[in-house]
C-alpha cells in the first residue's frame, strides 16, 4: 500500500474539506474546548474558503477549510508549508473577517458566534519547546479576563513529538497522522489503524484513490513548494543585504530595519511574477510572498 502525504494541497482538502466526520474529529482533538459540551456535534456546513470582501477596495483571502457547526461556530483550517513573518497577521486577518461577515445578517452583536482559527504549520517560528500555542485576547494583568469570539491555535508540526497518550490521545493520533504518513510509508503503526476515523482518513490518501492527472497535480504542487522554499530563502538574503547597507547609511538600527523591508517587499515581487510564469496558483503566491491577491493578479 503506497500513500501520498496528507499535508499536500490536494491530499488536505480531500481529507478535511470534503468528510465532515473527520474534520469534527479533528477540531475536536486539536482544539482546546474545556468540556465535551463544548466539544464539535457536527459539522453542518462547509462555506466557501474564499472570504470575499464587503467591497473591492478590501482585500481578498483563501483559507483551506471553514466551516460550521450546529451552534453556528465557525473553524477555520490551514496547513502552512512555508513560515512568513506575516503569516499571524494573514491568519488575524482572515479569522476577523469571518467574525465580521456574520452581521451581514442584520442580527446585533449579541448574535455573533465564535470563530476558531486552526494552523498546522510545517515549519518552525517560536523559540518555545513546545508544538502548542494557543492566543486568545486577554487583558494583560488579570490573563482570567478574556474577549470571547476569537482564538488561535498554532500547532509547529517538526516540533511535535508522541510521547503519550494521557487524556490527549485523539490530538496524537491526528498529528502522528500529520507527520508520520507520506511517499515513504511502508506500514502504518497499529494504533493509528486502529482507530476508526484514523482509519477512513488513511483509506483517503491511499494512492490508488487519486487519477493520473490529481497524481500530476500533487507532483506539482511540492515542485511550487520547492521553488517558493528556495525563492523565499533568497528573498530573505537579499533582504539582509539591503538592510545592511542602509544600515550602514542611516545609522545601524533605524536603517536596518527600513533596508531589510524594502529588501524583501521587492524581492518578494520579483518571487511573485517568477512563480506567476511558473504557472503557480495565486493564492499559493499570496501566502508565500504574503503580497495582496489584488496585486498579485495584476502581474503578467
Amino acid at each position: 500500500m503506497r500513500y501520498l502525504d496528507p499535508k499536500n494541497d490536494l491530499t488536505f482538502y480531500k481529507v478535511f474539506g470534503q468528510h465532515p466526520d473527520l474534520v469534527t474529529s479533528f477540531l475536536n482533538a486539536l482544539l482546546p474546548f474545556e468540556s465535551p459540551e463544548d466539544e464539535i456535534h457536527e459539522v453542518v456546513e462547509y462555506l466557501n474558503p474564499e472570504l470575499v470582501p464587503a467591497t473591492p477596495m478590501q482585500k481578498d483571502s483563501i483559507v483551506d477549510v471553514r466551516c460550521k457547526d450546529k451552534r453556528g461556530r465557525q473553524f477555520i483550517v490551514e496547513m502552512q508549508m512555508i513560515w512568513t513573518d506575516d503569516y499571524k497577521q494573514r491568519v488575524l486577518f482572515n479569522a476577523s473577517k469571518a467574525y465580521v461577515h456574520q452581521l451581514e445578517t442584520g442580527k446585533g452583536y449579541k448574535f455573533l458566534q465564535p470563530v476558531y482559527s486552526l494552523n498546522l504549520v510545517n515549519g518552525t517560528f517560536s523559540q518555545s519547546t513546545t508544538h502548542y500555542h494557543d492566543y486568545r485576547i486577554v487583558e494583560v494583568a488579570e490573563t482570567r479576563e478574556v474577549i470571547e469570539g476569537l482564538r488561535f491555535i498554532f500547532v509547529e508540526l517538526p516540533k511535535f513529538r508522541a510521547r503519550n497518550y494521557g487524556e490527549k490521545r485523539m490530538q496524537v493520533l491526528w498529528l502522528r497522522y500529520l507527520t508520520e504518513i507520506n511517499e515513504k510509508t511502508r506500514e502504518v503503526a497499529p494504533e493509528l489503524l486502529a482507530d476508526p476515523a484514523i482509519q477512513k482518513a488513511l483509506s483517503q490518501v491511499e494512492e490508488s484513490a487519486f487519477t493520473e492527472a490529481q497524481l500530476r497535480g500533487y507532483d506539482r504542487y511540492w515542485d511550487s513548494v520547492s521553488t517558493l522554499r528556495t525563492l523565499h530563502s533568497s528573498a530573505k538574503e537579499e533582504g539582509m543585504k539591503e538592510g545592511l547597507q542602509e544600515g550602514l547609511k542611516q545609522g545601524f538600527e533605524k536603517g536596518f530595519e527600513e533596508g531589510m523591508e524594502k529588501g524583501i517587499q521587492r524581492r518578494n515581487l520579483e518571487t511573485a511574477k517568477k512563480l506567476k510564469q511558473l504557472g503557480v496558483p495565486d493564492p499559493t503566491i499570496a501566502q508565500a510572498t504574503g503580497l495582496p491577491m489584488e496585486e498579485i493578479q495584476k502581474l503578467q
